[in-house]
């Protein structure tokens, strides 16, 4: 999988905190009548690998991945959950390796110069970007995307004032985050909202891939 061009048509990718596998596909079915195509299942609960199990086995037309990848031993359980691609917020030599050695698409966080030049070095041309507006979110972007053009990111911990500036620059792949689809929300079934909350994310992507 082409992790640049998978995201850069996705343009948005919500990161799931599911407590309750029983969300995890109703979620899913939310998020697609919102007219999004992927998912992040972290793993910061139990119910993380058994939640993107239920995901891949329904069929639903998304793109599961899965998030929180923190350890190389966490590898093998998210592949063999069907996960088809990892997020780290940051990187180490052994997360990369194992996923790699796995063929699962892995994108590693960097947020200064040094890491992104490290992961480029370990092979990831494409990083997660976070927290961004903690970090400078566009101007930041805008910065690196000079002497560093062959990496792009996805971004996310974006503030929503920001959105529209962070998916105009050059080497912004897709954003990401959990506003869309919160905790809480999930665990209220909230899943009206989280679709509409998905549509209006998505419409805002577009207008703003326009710039």
């Amino acid at each position: 999988m082409d992790l640049n061009l998978t995201l850069r048509k996705l343009g948005y990718v919500p990161v799931a905190i599911i407590d309750d596998v029983n969300n995890a596909v109703p979620l899913a079915e939310a998020l697609i009548a919102g007219g999004i195509g992927s998912i992040e299942v972290t793993l910061r609960t139990g119910a993380g690998l058994a939640s993107i199990n239920a995901i891949v086995k329904s069929g639903l037309p998304i793109l599961v991945g899965v998030g929180t990848v923190t350890l190389a031993e966490q590898v093998r359980p998210c592949v063999d959950a069907g996960a088809k691609f990892a997020v780290c917020p940051g990187f180490t030599h052994a997360v990369g390796s194992a996923c790699r050695n796995a063929l699962l698409p892995l994108l590693p966080g960097a947020v200064t110069p040094s890491e992104v030049l490290n992961c480029l070095d370990e092979g990831f041309n494409v990083q997660k970007f976070f927290p961004a507006s903690v970090f400078g979110g566009a101007a930041w972007l805008k910065m690196i995307e000079a002497p560093i053009p062959q990496v792009n990111f996805c971004a996310t911990g974006v503030s929503a004032n920001e959105i529209p500036a962070v998916l105009a620059c050059k080497n912004i792949a897709a954003i990401g985050g959990s506003a869309v689809a919160t905790r809480e929300m999930v665990a209220e079934k909230n899943w009206a909202l989280i679709t509409e909350n998905a549509k209006q994310m998505m419409a805002l992507v577009r207008a703003s891939r326009t710039l």
